[in-house]
């Protein structure tokens, strides 16, 4: 807009000093995290991937001061496109979005100029632009009719776009779905002051799309006062009431018009949050220079990292940088460089639930050289009913390795139960939970018979071993070393002499005191104990566990991910002793002493080492 702040304008101080992290409206804080300090990158070639879980969406808010009359200056803007079409692939940037207010006077002269600056990102990065109120000759609201604006930047200038899928009747407001990430995003380009009809409008987009998460973007939505808390402003409080608090697939609004920047979190009817920002730098050194913001998801991390830099300086040789321009390369005070926390999954399932996967059958899961594999699904008994002694569990391959029920000491029935509780990706959707612990030693275990043939399997062509567990919460308790799945016996009597303890078994997967992955063999090819430890497992969370051994070394994987302690010793085969297979504890000196506490899930055994991407939970 060119005007600070609140609509009454109160005087500013100055910019970027120390602030205090902003407390939400409605909702806990959101924490702010360090993210590295940006270096300038050159493009590297490739293309926008959609199905990473990685992706960026680029905000660019009032150019305004680059395009006015014959002061105008767009090298800084063609620059940012620049940036954004050269790194699209690397930063992997889905799309860009302009907050309005390209121009300061909306003339033909200037709508041109910019138009033509605009080519520079046409065709290549996907974007949407919405008019601010410098970009029209009244403060009318949408249906204010033809423009020089509207005839450069109506919906003719998107149509080539694959990501536009239309246009308000006036013009003036548009919408685009992208995909990134895996899924369809849409995004909300209002025009700065959206009449009724325009808001009818943008409800029909959204319920011709009731499952697409939403960005709302517009030029005037909040202000700020220098301690970067935002608040909305009256159009602001028009378009929350209107549509933003009654449609909660918008989790993100963004405007710029006033300055300086800010940030709130609103609670919508569905009392779940909704984050306003307001992005604009055109008081800053050069108007702002081009200055863009990037919003860069991480489904993974469950985080929205948000950058704020310049792209013009960032291109400059540090050594020619003037000081104003070293100073503005990038902002990093807490309303410009910070992380949100997003649960994308619980915060989207309202209107788009994730669907679980079906079960998968076993014979779709067991590849050749499966050599037993068991599900724990208690065929039809009730969920949290005790699973008695003396219940077997088939081997599903049919190989005989069957598992029968026994309780440790003096156990009661609830040390083992059946629960519909499993990993999403598991194949069969049920568990067995465990209750095992110490002082006094209780537990249970499932173990093979005297004459299964997996007692003296010895593997030397190499194994994969695979389980899902996971860990109370609270993990309260002493369960250090608890054992999750083992074969009975002590390697001392395999001829083993160099592990820890002649009395410790020749296989056995346990739990440290941290919360560590511990697999520990005695091969059978070698005199040694190689052992894997992984990282601290989390609580309350399913986890997939692998080893993988191809004959010559042994690899521990954490939900598809190589872990970092692996040893490099020779690894050939397990020395089994014919003692059975047990899940559920680890002995010592053939004696159990605790068993395990949490979920074990489906468990499968391999006689060679299978790759990732066919491992029980199928990662990329």
């Amino acid at each position: 807009m060119g005007t600070a702040g609140q609509q009454n304008g109160p005087d500013r101080r100055a910019l970027l000093r120390a602030a205090v992290a902003v407390p939400a409206a409605g909702a806990a804080a959101v924490a702010f995290e360090a993210a590295p300090a940006r270096a300038a990158t050159t493009g590297r070639g490739g293309r926008f991937d959609t199905e990473s879980p990685r992706f960026a969406l680029a905000v660019l808010p009032d150019t305004q001061y680059l395009f006015d009359a014959d002061s105008a200056d767009p090298a800084p803007l063609r620059e940012t496109f620049r940036y954004l079409v050269a790194e699209r692939a690397e930063a992997n940037i889905a799309f860009m979005t302009h907050l309005g207010d390209v121009t300061e006077h909306g003339t033909e002269d200037e709508i041109g100029r910019a138009a033509d600056t605009f080519r520079t990102l046409h065709g290549k990065v996907p974007y949407s632009v919405l008019a601010g109120n410098h970009d029209i000759p009244s403060s009318t609201d949408d249906q204010r009719g033809d423009t020089a604006y509207l005839a450069a930047f109506g919906p003719e200038r998107y149509s080539s776009m694959p990501t536009f899928r239309g246009a308000s009747p006036d013009g003036y407001n548009s919408y685009h779905v992208l995909r990134a990430g895996g899924r369809e995003w849409l995004v909300l380009a209002l025009d700065w002051r959206v009449s009724d009809k325009g808001l009818r409008w943008a409800q029909g987009v959204l319920d011709a799309h009731p499952t697409l998460p939403a960005v709302l973007t517009t030029h005037d939505i909040a202000w700020s006062d220098d301690d970067g808390k935002a608040q909305l402003s009256d159009n602001g409080k028009r378009l929350w009431d209107g549509l933003i608090r009654g449609n909660d697939q918008i989790f993100l609004a963004l405007g710029g018009h006033y300055w300086p920047p800010g940030r709130t979190v609103l609670s919508n009817d569905a009392d779940n949050d909704v984050h306003v920002h307001i992005t604009n730098y055109q008081d800053r050194y050069y108007g702002g220079a081009g200055m863009i913001r990037t919003y860069s998801f991480d489904l993974v991390r469950g985080v929205i990292d948000v950058e704020t830099f310049a792209p013009w300086f960032l291109a400059r040789d540090p050594g020619k940088r003037s000081p104003l321009e070293a100073e503005t390369i990038e902002l990093t005070g807490p309303v410009d460089r910070f992380s949100l926390r997003v649960d994308f999954d619980e915060r989207f399932e309202g209107f788009a639930p994730v669907v679980p996967p079906k079960p998968r059958p076993a014979s779709a899961v067991m590849p050749r050289g499966t050599v037993a594999y068991w599900r724990f699904d208690g065929s039809g008994t009730a969920p949290g009913a005790p699973v008695v002694d003396g219940t077997v569990v088939p081997d599903l391959t049919g190989h005989g390795n069957d598992l029968t029920v026994s309780r440790l000491h003096a156990s009661g029935p609830a040390v083992l139960t059946w629960s519909p509780d499993h990993h999403p990706g598991q194949p069969a959707h049920a568990s067995l939970h465990f209750d095992g612990g110490k002082s006094p030693d209780r537990g249970a275990v499932l173990t093979t018979s005297a004459q299964a043939a997996l007692n003296s399997a010895k593997f030397t062509r190499g194994y994969t071993i695979e389980t899902f567990i996971r860990l109370p919460d609270p993990f309260e308790g002493d369960h250090a070393w608890m054992g999750i799945l083992s074969w009975e016996g002590r390697n001392g009597d395999a001829g083993k002499t160099t592990g820890w303890s002649p009395l410790e078994p020749t296989c056995s997967l346990n739990l440290s005191p941290e919360r560590f992955l511990q697999f520990v063999v005695y091969p059978a090819g070698q005199d040694a104990d190689p052992t894997s430890w992984s990282h601290a497992l989390p609580v309350g969370r399913w986890t997939h566990v692998a080893v993988v051994n191809d004959g010559r070394r042994t690899m521990l994987y954490v939900d598809g991910s190589k872990i970092a302690r692996n040893p490099t010793q020779p690894s050939t085969g397990i020395a089994t002793l014919g003692k059975p297979f047990v899940i559920g504890a680890t002995q010592f000196d053939e004696s159990f002493g605790q068993g395990f506490c949490g979920w074990i899930g489906d468990t499968r055994i391999v006689d060679h080492a299978l790759p990732v991407r066919d491992f029980l939970m199928p990662f990329a």
